[in-house]
């Protein structure tokens, strides 16, 4: 992955706490935190990247955007830099740090082999990130990639000095601090560092996907800020996101259970809240009583798995899930996950618990997260894992500092 330092935009006015005037990504945003995120500064990154829907919502991004650099709100740094970027977060009761940096990483196709897809997604976003591009000429979002350090030279060569430049709590009360580097040296070690290595895509992947479409157009975009974090490092904590069965025709949990019983062994669950899954154990939660299901070794190559699946792929518990349950007993296929019209997410087993005993669901399948190594095989191998199969956590904040593209299509100005 070839690497550039940037000059980075960032807050000039709001001093080193930035908490007010930052955001999640677009995706983790619905209209309540939306709405939370106008009420905390009139400043706040969100008016630009994921205005409120309302007519010419990109014309309005643009305009807010011009404006609060026109005001000073948003001031260019005077030397380019990469940014080391740390988060510390609580998990599992103990206090961690993601250590990474950001820079622009080179936008190539996924057949380059530089930059690697870890799941499936779909085009709705993608055109709605493209317009905003398009609008606004401003990278804002960070794309969260991984790249294998296993001696820690890249962790090493980026670790920051003195205090940080930016700091900030997120709304879930997680902090997050940038410092830069700037010195030619330290920037031509790292760059040196990442040249050769390729890099897997964890969070962005429709931004990655937007950014090669808009390079195609555009010669001078050829780079997007992204933030690298190492796939040895502490921190690198991936949630699973549960399903949330709704919509099937007839769906009765008893003969669910019953249908399942040649592949997988069902018990009674007691108490969903200390379940705690495994890739061959899922938990689920219906109104009327909860269950786990555990796959027979036996019945493990039974599954009518997709043509081509490696056996890494097939061993991930959101496959089991999708093709030893979901399909065949439920009729949730591939293109009904495509369409959005059958399944749910969440990350938090205490929201899946609540939301499949409380009727709107029909049921939720709790199941394990997938692991670093299994991503790093299953990616590695060529494969795609199945849509939502991951949830990093904690997400990057999109307003600690962002990079502005050298051409506007809608206006042709430089934006240096």
């Amino acid at each position: 992955m070839r690497i550039q330092p940037f000059h980075g935009y960032r807050y000039a006015n709001v001093g080193r706490d930035v908490s007010s005037v930052v955001a999640p990504p677009y995706d983790q945003i619905g209209p309540a935190t939306q709405e939370r995120l106008y009420q905390m500064s009139p400043w706040n990154v969100v008016r630009v990247t994921y205005p409120k829907d309302e007519a010419d919502k990109y014309r309005r991004a643009r305009e807010t955007l011009d404006r609060l650099l026109a005001e000073g709100v948003w001031q260019r740094d005077d030397r380019p830099a990469i940014y080391p970027y740390h988060q510390t977060y609580r998990v599992g009761g103990e206090t961690v740090t993601r250590m990474g940096f950001v820079a622009l990483g080179e936008v190539t196709p996924y057949g380059d082999g530089v930059v690697l897809p870890h799941e499936r997604t779909h085009a709705g976003p993608k055109k709605d990130r493209l317009e905003l591009l398009e609008a606004t000429g401003a990278d804002m979002g960070l794309l969260f990639m991984l790249v294998g350090d296993p001696a820690g030279d890249v962790l090493r060569a980026t670790a920051p000095t003195g205090d940080p430049i930016a700091e900030a709590r997120d709304l879930k009360g997680e902090i997050h601090r940038l410092w830069k580097i700037t010195e030619a040296a330290a920037v031509t070690r790292v760059q040196a560092l990442m040249a050769s290595r390729p890099v897997i895509i964890a969070d962005g992947h429709h931004r990655y996907e937007t950014a090669v479409e808009y390079a195609t157009h555009h010669a001078g975009a050829r780079h997007k800020m992204m933030a690298f974090c190492t796939l040895e490092a502490p921190g690198l904590t991936i949630f699973p996101n549960h399903r949330l069965v709704h919509g099937v025709r007839d769906f009765d949990a008893g003969r669910f259970l019953e249908a399942a019983q040649p592949w997988f062994d069902v018990a009674p669950l007691a108490d969903p809240a200390a379940f705690r899954a495994t890739n061959r154990t899922i938990g689920v939660v219906t109104p009327a009583r909860a269950a786990t299901l555990t796959l027979r070794d036996a019945a493990f190559d039974a599954i009518p798995w997709p043509a081509g699946t490696s056996r890494a792929w097939r061993s991930l518990a959101v496959s089991i899930l999708h093709e030893g349950l979901l399909k065949p007993w439920l009729d949730i296929t591939d293109e009904k996950l495509d369409a959005k019209t059958h399944v749910d997410y969440t990350a938090e087993q205490s929201d899946a618990i609540a939301k499949g005993r409380g009727g709107r669901y029909q049921a939720a399948f709790l199941i394990a997260a997938a692991t670093p190594d299994e991503l790093r095989t299953v990616v590695r191998g060529g494969e795609l894992m199945p849509q939502k199969s991951t949830h990093f956590y904690p997400k990057l904040l999109d307003g600690l500092v962002f990079h502005r593209l050298d051409v506007i299509a809608t206006s042709g100005r430089s934006c240096g």
